[in-house]
């Protein structure tokens, strides 16, 4: 939020019919007001969301570690192998 109320958006369009990126809102008034984004964009988002807590952020094989390690065996930067210092 810090980028945005400092100017910095995304160049373009975020739909066909000419919304740019700039005038959408910040904060809550990006999701309701005049300046809100499309409400086609806010579901796509939240069916997104929904997408990857059902089907993607799971532990699938039982091995996860600690609360939210999706990793399920599959990535190990070995941070477990340091000393206790």
């Amino acid at each position: 939020q810090i980028v945005t109320r400092g100017g910095i958006h995304l160049p373009g369009d975020i739909d066909y019919s000419g919304t740019s990126f700039d005038s959408i809102g910040n904060g809550w008034a990006a999701i309701s007001g005049d300046n809100a984004i499309p409400s086609g964009g806010v579901l796509q988002i939240i069916a997104f969301i929904g997408f990857l807590e059902i089907g993607v952020m799971k532990d699938v094989t039982g091995e996860g570690e600690f609360p939210g390690d999706f990793r399920n065996g599959y990535i190990d930067f070995g941070w477990d192998d340091f000393d206790e210092e």
